[in-house]
């Protein structure tokens, strides 16, 4: 499993994978360090999902889905509504 949060100084760096839970209710991940310590890490700040299509293909350059653009807007309307007293 490799570390791909940018700015954690493992960033880059191969460990062996131990487990996967929910701690601090949060995904977590557990590797062995370079001193075989059992470590926990945020699963988001590794390779251990595969990478999102969407999120491949965009390369930063589209911060939002068409759906969830569509899902934004009907929630607005249904506030707009709500809000009007109809």
């Amino acid at each position: 499993m490799r570390v791909t949060h940018p700015f954690h100084p493992w960033a880059g760096r191969e460990f062996t994978f131990v487990d996967r839970r929910l701690a601090w209710d949060e995904d977590r991940v557990a590797l062995v360090d370079e001193n075989g310590e059992v470590v926990s890490l945020p699963a988001a700040w590794t390779d251990i999902d595969p990478v999102d299509p969407f999120v491949a293909m965009a390369a930063g350059r589209c911060a939002f889905r068409v759906g969830d653009l569509l899902a934004v807007a009907d929630l607005l309307d249904a506030l707009r509504v709500r809000a009007s007293g109809r």
